[in-house]
């Protein structure tokens, strides 16, 4: 009988682990995530090791964190190495330029069709404002990343009012919402102006605030000819990482973004 309850349990345990990941395939769950984190303003360099601690690592994920040097913000020390070894890359980075041989890596990794999830500010993280150029002849901008990669076409914000988060047309099903309560989801930091996506986007969630029109705030993507797969959400300032909903998803983002 103690054996029976023990196998039952054991079971049970694996059950748990499997809704957790949102049904990830066991093969992906000792793949190797790379954060790529620099920006200066939502504590994503706080937030994310925080998240890939508590979140991702107990579901067996092997997690390398690339933080912006302190000292030059547009040096990702260890990135290139790191990338070789990638299986997914995770993005958090805003309008940095990083030397020709980094930004390079993070061209030569999407181009293998590997998965990208990216949040917030990843939807600019390496275009400057028109009015700026690199300092530096030796760093590089990817200006066309967002449209290119990411899907969308990000062109600022609505300030900084809070935003209802509702699910986009058709999208009750898809495998990242999977036990995600997005009644629970808000977003705190701005609305992100990022129509129109492009037309290899799927839509999971809008956000809205009154008086202006509806805005996507999380959606896949398919990159280049190996159509790699690609997660955005607007979402992702510190506020937001308190709702376990928004974790939730961003667990099942990984597994879906690594799944074949």
């Amino acid at each position: 009988m103690k054996l029976i309850l023990s196998l039952v349990s054991f079971l049970s345990g694996l059950l748990t682990l499997a809704c957790i990941a949102g049904d990830v395939p066991t093969k992906t769950a000792s793949a190797h995530i790379v954060f790529m984190i620099g920006e200066d303003e939502y504590h994503t360099w706080e937030t994310l090791p925080e998240f890939a601690e508590k979140d991702l690592k107990p579901l067996g994920y092997r997690i390398s964190i690339i933080h912006a040097d302190a000292a030059d913000k547009n040096q990702f020390p260890g990135l290139t190495t790191a990338l070789r070894e990638a299986d997914l890359l995770f993005l958090s980075v805003r309008r940095r330029t990083p030397p020709k041989e980094q930004l390079d890596a993070v061209r030569a990794y999407l181009a293998t069709g590997k998965p990208l999830v990216g949040i917030r500010t990843a939807c600019h993280a390496f275009a400057l404002l028109p009015k700026d150029k690199p300092a530096d002849p030796k760093l590089a901008a990817w200006p066309e990343f967002d449209p290119e990669v990411i899907g969308g076409h990000y062109t600022g914000h609505y300030g900084k009012g809070q935003a209802a988060v509702s699910l986009a047309p058709g999208a009750d099903a898809h495998p990242i919402l999977r036990g995600v309560a997005v009644s629970n989801l808000i977003g705190t930091a701005g609305l992100y102006k990022v129509s129109p996506l492009a037309a290899t986007t799927v839509p999971l969630l809008m956000g809205a605030i009154p008086g202006q029109p509806a805005e996507p705030i999380a959606w896949t993507n398919r990159h280049g000819e190996k159509q790699g797969r690609i997660f955005y959400t607007s979402l992702g300032a510190p506020d937001e990482f308190k709702i376990l909903d928004f974790r939730k998803m961003l667990v099942n983002a990984v597994a879906w973004a690594l799944s074949k």
